[in-house]
């Protein structure tokens, strides 16, 4: 999702508004603070920071499930690693 000018609101402007951004925000919008003119926090509906973590939660997952995969087929090629080898690397 892109930002529109209204969509970045400095932190000292935040606190007289935080009612109206907030409402804003439910109602579909993201607002960027900024501090000192840089991007500082984000204002995010709650159900919407929810669906962040569940997806942040599948993709480490996936990337987890990838690992095993590829770990598997090593093993059934052939591709050992002795066990002084790995507690090597491991430490």
């Amino acid at each position: 999702m892109a930002f529109t000018a209204q969509d970045v609101v400095p932190i000292s402007e935040a606190r007289a508004r935080l009612t109206e951004l907030s409402d804003e925000v439910v109602a579909g919008a993201e607002k960027l603070l900024t501090k000192n003119g840089a991007a500082y926090v984000a204002i995010v509906d709650a159900r919407k920071l929810d669906y962040y973590h569940r997806l942040e939660a599948e993709h480490a997952s996936l990337v987890l499930l990838g690992e095993a995969e590829t770990g598997l087929r090593e093993l059934l090629a052939g591709q050992r690693v002795a066990s002084d080898d790995l507690l090597k690397a491991l430490s």
